[in-house]
C-alpha cells in the first residue's frame, strides 16, 4: 500500500490500460532503434527525434492512440531521465518496460519532476502516475521526495507568507507528525535567553525575530545538530540592496527550509540519531531601530562583532544558533545558509559549496553526492584569510572589506564560533533554480539535501 504522499505520483495496482515507457541509454539508442518495428522506426525518424538525455517522444499506434513513450537516459546520471515526463505526457497511468524498474533514483526523478507549486494558481498540471516496482523502498522514496518538496514549497512561498512565524508553523506541521514539540524564543525573550544578535538583526521588523528549536530521537544516539538560516526577507538592512538584488530575497530562508526537509527525512527514516534542529528566523528590515554599520554587537558566545555591513546578516544570526548547538557537545553540527554571492560566482547557481573542519567528513559527503547524483563541492577553510575579519575595536567583524574569497571569509567567520573539537559542516547554497531542467523546475530547490541524507544514513547506520 503506497503512502498518501506517493499516491499523487505513483500507483502499485495492475492497470491494463497503462502506457509503457522505454528508457534507453543514449549510447545504446542506435542499436535499440534497429530492434523496433518498422512503424516505430519510421515514427522516430519522421519526428526528427534527438536522442539527448531526458528527451521524451510519444509514439502512437496505427489508430493514433498512445502506444509507448521513449525516453533517453544519461548513463552517468539516470536520476532525471523521467524528470520531464509529468509536464509533457498526457494524463494517465504509465509503467516502465525496461530493466530500470527497480532503480530508486528513477522514481525520485519522476516524483520531483511531477512537483508543482500551485498554491497561488487557479489551474494545475495534468496528473501522470507511474507504476512503482514492489522492490522499491516505499518509506525511503517518501522521505526523499517529500523532503525535497518541503524545501521547494517553503522557498517558493512569497515572503509575506513565509515570515518567522510562518517558518515556525511549517516546523510545527512537520514536527506534529512525529509527536515532537516545537520550542520558540520570541522577540524580547531572545534578550532574556541570551540570543542578542538574533534579536538585533530582526528587531526592525514588525514580524518578531525568534529562535525555533525542536528535538527528536533517542538520547543515547549520537547527537546531530542542524542549524538553518531563516531570513524571511533580506532588504540588506541599512546597507540596502538594489531592486535587482532584492528580487529573489524571499529565498533567504532557504537554509531553514533545507534543515526542515532533512529533519523530516531523518525522522521518517527513523535514523539512529539524537536530532536537534535550530532555526534563527528574522526579517532583515529597515526602521528607526535597525542595527547599523559600525555597531558592535555582543554574541551569545561573548565574542563582540563589529558590523561592517548590515547585508551580511545571515552569519550574524547563525553564530548565536551555532553557539547554542555546540553547548550540548553534539557529534556533528551541519548548518545550511543562502550565505554569499561569492559562492555562486565560484561555482555558479547549481552546485552548492560546503566547508568542513574534518577531511574525513568531506570524503563521506562526496561519496553521498556521487551515490545520489546530487552535486556538491568543497571549498577550503583557508585560515590565511582570517586577517580580513580583523576589527580595530571588536573581536571580529562580520564582513571583510574586500569581496575576494567572500564565501571563505564567511565560513571562517562561522568557524570562530565552533570549538576545535566539534565536527562541523557548513553549506552555502543557492536554494533556487534559475532555469528549468528535467525534474528541477525553476524556483525553490533543495541542493545537497539528498547527498546529506545519504551521508547521514551511511555514517550512523553502517
Amino acid at each position: 500500500m503506497l503512502s498518501t504522499e506517493l499516491m499523487q505520483y505513483f500507483y502499485s495496482e495492475a492497470d491494463s490500460h497503462s502506457i509503457p515507457i522505454y528508457i534507453v541509454i543514449k549510447s545504446e539508442f542506435a542499436s535499440w532503434k534497429k530492434e523496433q518495428t518498422e512503424f516505430w522506426q519510421n515514427w522516430i525518424n519522421t519526428s526528427k527525434f534527438t536522442p539527448k538525455p531526458s528527451n521524451v517522444l510519444c509514439i502512437p499506434n496505427n489508430k493514433g492512440n498512445l502506444d509507448g513513450v521513449l525516453v533517453i537516459a544519461d548513463e552517468d546520471d539516470i536520476t532525471w531521465c523521467l524528470g520531464a515526463c509529468a509536464k509533457q505526457l498526457p494524463a494517465g497511468n504509465y509503467h516502465l518496460n525496461s530493466s530500470h524498474k527497480n532503480n530508486e533514483q528513477i522514481y525520485i526523478g519522476w516524483g520531483l519532476g511531477a512537483y508543482e507549486f500551485s498554491a497561488y494558481k487557479k489551474t494545475s498540471l495534468q496528473k501522470c502516475r507511474l507504476q512503482i516496482d514492489s522492490s522499491v523502498n516505499d518509506n525511503n522514496l517518501t522521505a526523499l521526495i517529500r523532503a525535497v518538496c518541503t524545501v521547494r514549497d517553503m522557498v517558493n512561498a512569497p515572503a509575506s507568507d513565509m515570515m518567522p512565524q510562518h517558518i515556525s508553523s511549517d516546523c510545527e506541521s512537520i514536527a506534529q507528525e512525529f509527536d515532537v514539540t516545537i520550542k520558540q524564543c520570541v522577540g524580547e525573550e531572545l534578550l532574556d535567553e541570551n540570543y542578542p544578535i538574533i534579536h538585533a538583526v530582526g528587531r526592525a521588523s514588525v514580524h518578531e525575530p525568534r529562535l525555533i528549536e525542536f528535538n527528536w530521537g533517542n538520547l543515547g544516539h549520537p547527537k546531530v545538530s542542524l542549524v538553518g538560516k531563516g531570513v524571511s526577507f533580506d532588504s540588506g538592512g541599512l546597507d540596502i540592496k538594489s531592486a535587482q538584488g532584492m528580487r529573489y530575497m524571499k529565498k533567504d530562508m532557504g537554509g531553514a527550509a533545507h534543515v526542515v526537509g532533512i529533519a523530516f527525512a531523518i525522522m521518517k527514516l527513523n535514523l539512529p540519531i539524537n536530532l536537534q534542529v535550530l532555526i534563527p528566523a528574522v526579517e532583515n528590515a529597515i526602521s528607526a531601530n535597525a542595527f547599523r554599520p559600525g555597531d558592535v554587537l555582543t554574541s551569545r558566545s561573548g565574542k563582540t562583532v563589529e558590523i561592517d555591513n548590515t547585508d551580511a546578516e545571515g552569519r550574524l544570526i547563525l553564530c548565536d544558533a551555532i553557539t547554542k548547538a555546540v553547548e550540548e557537545e553534539p557529534d556533528l553540527v551541519i548548518d545550511f545558509a543562502t550565505l554569499t554571492g561569492a559562492a555562486r560566482i565560484a561555482l555558479g547557481t547549481e552546485v552548492p559549496v560546503f566547508f568542513t573542519n574534518d577531511d574525513s567528513l568531506a570524503a563521506e559527503l562526496m561519496t553521498g553526492s556521487k551515490v545520489t547524483n546530487d552535486p556538491i563541492w568543497q571549498l577550503p577553510l583557508h585560515s590565511e584569510y582570517r586577517y580580513m575579519l580583523n576589527s580595530d575595536i571588536a573581536d571580529i567583524t562580520n564582513s571583510a572589506a574586500t569581496g575576494y574569497g567572500g564565501a571563505i571569509t564567511a565560513a571562517l567567520y562561522l568557524k570562530e564560533f565552533v570549538p576545535i573539537e566539534t565536527k562541523w559542516i557548513h553549506f552555502d547554497v543557492m536554494a533556487y533554480n534559475m532555469r528549468a531542467r528535467a525534474g528541477r523546475p525553476k524556483g525553490g530547490e533543495a541542493m545537497g539535501l539528498r547527498a546529506v541524507i545519504e551521508f547521514l544514513k551511511k555514517r550512523y547506520t553502517a
